[in-house]
C-alpha cells in the first residue's frame, strides 16, 4: 500500500478514535481511574416490582461512576428499596465485575437503608473488600466481624480470598482454624484447597487433601473430579485420567455433567491423545443442557483438536438450540480466526452485529478480534472501514482496539504514528489491568523516540510504563538511560525490557481479551509428582 495512503488512513481512524496527539504524551492527562463504560445492553431481568426495575436501568449506564447518589435520589423520590432486589443487583454487578457499584450497595444497605446482614451479605462484602482494596483490608473486616456473624459462609469467603491470590499459609491456617470450629464438613472448602494445590503444582497436596476428605466422609463433586482431571492433565498422565473417569463414572452420588468430558476432553488433549479427546467431546454433547457456555467449551475444544467441520456442526446445533449471547459469538469467532478462515468470522461478525444492540449488549472486544486479525494481516481498508461501524455504532474502541492499530503501524514502519497509537492504548489501560504490550512493540517504540532525539517524550513514554505496571522500577531506570544515551548503546530497548518487564502478553494470546474464570487455570509449576490414586 502507498505511504500516502495509508498516511490518509491513520489520520482518519485516529480523528474516529478521538485522537488527541497534543495530549498523547502528556502524563497530567491521563488518570489511574478508567471511565469506559461497560455495556450492559438491554436491562437484565430482574426480580421485583417494575418501580425497581427503574433504579437498576438508572444504575446500569453508569460504568465506573459511584452510584451512591442514584440510589440516594432514589429514596428521596419516595421510591419503595427491597433488600432481596439489592441482593440481586450486587449479584449482576459482581457477574460483570463491577466491584466497586456491588461494594457501594452493599454499605447503603447497612449504613443508609439499616437492613441488617447475613451471613451471606457479609461474605459476599468480604469478598467484593479483598477484590477492590487487598486482602488485607479483607482480613481487618473479617477481624472486626462479631462470633455471631462468622458462621461457615464468612470463612469460606476469606478462605476463597486467599486461594485466589494463591496464598498457601493463609488458605492452610484458615482451614485449621475450620477445623477447630467444625466447619471442615464441606465439599466447596476442600475444593477451593484442592484447586489452589493444583494451580501452584503441588500434587502431593492434592493426594493429602483428598485422603481427609475420604477419611471424614467429605463427597468428591464434579469439581473435585474436574480439578483431578487437570492435574493429570498438566503431567501428561493418561492413566490417571483414565482411573479419575472411571471412578466419577462410577459414583452413584454423582449428577454427570457435560463438564466433566470437557475438562476430561482438555486433558486428554495436552496428554497428546486427541481420539481419547474426541470421545469425551462426543459424551460431553450427549449431557448437553440449556447453557450456553457447554456449547462455547464444545466449539473452543474441538478447536483445539483442529475439526473445522465439528466447530461449524455445533454452531448451527447452538444456534437451533437457544439464543446465542456474546460469549457464543466470541467463542465461535475466534474459533474461526484460529482456523485462518476471515471470511466466515466476518460472516458470523456480521451476524452479532446485526443483533446490536437491539438483542446483544455492543461489546467493543467482539470487534477487537476483527481488527486483531485485519491488523496481523495489513487489511488497512477492512481496518479502516470496521472502525467506521463501531463509530456509527456510537461506541469508542478501547486498550485493543489502539494496540492493534499500533501494530498495523508498526508493521508499515510508521514509527511516530505507532509511537501515539501504543501510548493511547496504555493510557486507556484500567489500573491493574493484566494484560500487558508485548515486548518487541515497546522496544520499536523506544528505538523510534531514541532515534528522534526527543528525551522529554521518550522519558514520559517510560514513566507511563511504569506507571502503569509495565515495567519495574529497575528497567525504568535502564530505559531512561538509553532513550538519554546519545551514542549507540550496546543494549537495545527489547533486552532491557526482556530482562525485567512485566509479562507482555501483547498478541501472544491473540484470543484471551476475553478472559474467564474456569477449572483449568494452568498451574505456576511446582512438584511434578503423580497423584496417588489409592487415596481417592
Amino acid at each position: 500500500m502507498k505511504l500516502g495512503y495509508w498516511s490518509w488512513v491513520f489520520n482518519n481512524v485516529k480523528t474516529h478514535f478521538g485522537f488527541d496527539s497534543k495530549h498523547v504524551l502528556d502524563v497530567s492527562s491521563y488518570s489511574t481511574l478508567s471511565t469506559r463504560r461497560t455495556g450492559w445492553g438491554k436491562t437484565a431481568m430482574m426480580e421485583g416490582s417494575d418501580s425497581m426495575k427503574e433504579l437498576f436501568r438508572r444504575i446500569s449506564p453508569l460504568g465506573n461512576q459511584t452510584i451512591v447518589p442514584v440510589l440516594d435520589q432514589w429514596v428521596e423520590e419516595g421510591n419503595p428499596v427491597k433488600k432481596n432486589i439489592l441482593r440481586s443487583y450486587i449479584k449482576q454487578l459482581r457477574s460483570y465485575k463491577r466491584y466497586a457499584q456491588a461494594l457501594e450497595i452493599s454499605v447503603w444497605m447497612s449504613d443508609k437503608r439499616y437492613f441488617p446482614l447475613t451471613s451471606s451479605d457479609v461474605a459476599i462484602r468480604l469478598d467484593l473488600i479483598a477484590k477492590l482494596r487487598g486482602i488485607e483490608h479483607a482480613e481487618n473486616y473479617f477481624n472486626s466481624l462479631s462470633k455471631q456473624v462468622k458462621g461457615l459462609e464468612v470463612y469460606s469467603s476469606l478462605l476463597n480470598c486467599y486461594t485466589r491470590i494463591r496464598s498457601v499459609e493463609k488458605a492452610e491456617a484458615i482451614l485449621q482454624r475450620m477445623r477447630n470450629l467444625g466447619f471442615d464438613r464441606s465439599t466447596l472448602i476442600f475444593n477451593n484447597l484442592l484447586r489452589l494445590y493444583y494451580k501452584i503444582g503441588n500434587y502431593m497436596k492434592m493426594d493429602s487433601l483428598m485422603y481427609e476428605m475420604k477419611e471424614k466422609g467429605i463427597a468428591c463433586n464434579t469439581t473435585t473430579y474436574c480439578t483431578f482431571l487437570s492435574a493429570y492433565g498438566a503431567q501428561c498422565n493418561v492413566d490417571g485420567i483414565d482411573k479419575v473417569l472411571q471412578m466419577a463414572e462410577s459414583d452413584s452420588n454423582l449428577d454427570l455433567q457435560c463438564s466433566l468430558y470437557t475438562i476430561a476432553a482438555d486433558a486428554y488433549i495436552k496428554a497428546g491423545h486427541f481420539e481419547k479427546a474426541s470421545l469425551m467431546l462426543k459424551k460431553s454433547e450427549e449431557l448437553l443442557g440449556g447453557r450456553g457456555i457447554a456449547y462455547d467449551h464444545l466449539l473452543t475444544h474441538y478447536t483445539s483438536l483442529g475439526k473445522k467441520e465439528e466447530v461449524l456442526r455445533i454452531w448451527e446445533l447452538y444456534k437451533k438450540r437457544m439464543k446465542v449471547h456474546n460469549k457464543g459469538y466470541t467463542a465461535m469467532i475466534t474459533s474461526l480466526l484460529k482456523f485462518d478462515d476471515i471470511e466466515t468470522a466476518e460472516k458470523i461478525f456480521d451476524e452479532w452485529e446485526s443483533q446490536t444492540p437491539q438483542t446483544l449488549s455492543y461489546d467493543i472486544r467482539i470487534p477487537n478480534f476483527m481488527l486483531g486479525v485485519y491488523s496481523r494481516k495489513g487489511l488497512l481498508e477492512k481496518f479502516e472501514t470496521l472502525v467506521n461501524r463501531i463509530i456509527l455504532k456510537g461506541k469508542k474502541p478501547n486498550f485493543m482496539s489502539w494496540y492493534y492499530f499500533a501494530m498495523a503501524l508498526l508493521r508499515e514502519n510508521r514509527m511516530e504514528e505507532a509511537v501515539e497509537a501504543m501510548t493511547e492504548a496504555i493510557l486507556k489501560l484500567n489500573s491493574g489491568s493484566w494484560w500487558k504490550p508485548c515486548e518487541e512493540s515497546l522496544a520499536a517504540c523506544l528505538k523510534c523516540l531514541k532515534g528522534e532525539g526527543d528525551t522529554d517524550k521518550g522519558e514520559k513514554f517510560i514513566k507511563l510504563l511504569g506507571d502503569r505496571d509495565i515495567i519495574s522500577s529497575d528497567v525504568q531506570v535502564k530505559l531512561l538511560s538509553y532513550v538519554k544515551d546519545e551514542e549507540e548503546s550496546k543494549l537495545d530497548g527489547l533486552i532491557i525490557l526482556a530482562g525485567g518487564a512485566s509479562d507482555g502478553s501483547g498478541e501472544t494470546d491473540q484470543f484471551s481479551e476475553l478472559e474467564e474464570d474456569n477449572i483449568d487455570d494452568k498451574p505456576t509449576g511446582g512438584s511434578m509428582s503423580q497423584v496417588k490414586l489409592g487415596r481417592f
